[in-house]
């Protein structure tokens, strides 16, 4: 991609960004803090979630890729064997090792920012390997350039998925359906629940 998109600051979920991000993950969204990144597209694709979740489980994921698009992006590099070169590389390049191990420390220094986890990792395999591209991919989308060198790779061999607009029909960016209602989705349940 030539273009990345740009950094954005996180600010606190509105109910359409709620509304929104429920339709990307198809469920409620669990321990939402802040949307983290938005798409060009104006929609939420990074949200930032609390280190423990409502009911006290431990989830260490700082942010978490919601955008379904750019998500399946990730997923065929993930097929394509991306994550294994990446891992291969970090054992050869003592520069993008420790690059990364930085980008690990500034992952945890997020996180704990919020609530220390005892014992638990940052994510997607920091510090020593490439174990899920979606949470580097929403680090550096989160952080910006420059703090996740793999994140930011990853984002380079994306296509610039926001280019159909946007993934769901309801949210901040709307779409030229408008936003449903709570009377449409009313509806919509009744009739599910009729057949």
């Amino acid at each position: 991609m030539d273009n990345p998109p740009p950094r954005t600051e996180p600010t606190p979920p509105t109910e359409a960004d709620v509304a929104a991000i429920g339709e990307q993950l198809g469920r409620v969204p669990r321990g939402l803090r802040a949307v983290a990144h938005r798409c060009p597209c104006g929609l939420p694709d990074v949200v930032e979630t609390a280190p423990r979740l409502e009911d006290g489980s431990p989830f260490p994921t700082l942010y978490y890729l919601t955008c379904p698009r750019a998500a399946s992006a990730i997923g065929t590099l993930e097929a394509d064997g991306v994550m294994k070169e990446m891992t291969a590389r970090l054992a050869e390049d003592a520069e993008l090792a420790d690059a990364y191990r930085g980008a690990h420390e500034d992952y945890l220094a997020r996180r704990d920012e919020i609530e220390v986890l005892e014992g638990f990792p940052s994510a997607g395999g920091m510090p020593d390997r490439v174990k899920c591209l979606h949470v580097l991919v929403g680090h550096s989308l989160a952080a910006g350039p420059g703090v996740n060198p793999l994140g930011d790779e990853a984002i380079a061999m994306l296509p610039e998925w926001w280019r159909k607009g946007p993934c769901a029909c309801t949210g901040a960016a709307g779409t030229a359906e408008g936003p449903r209602s709570t009377a449409d989705a009313d509806d919509t349940d009744d009739a599910e629940d009729t057949r």
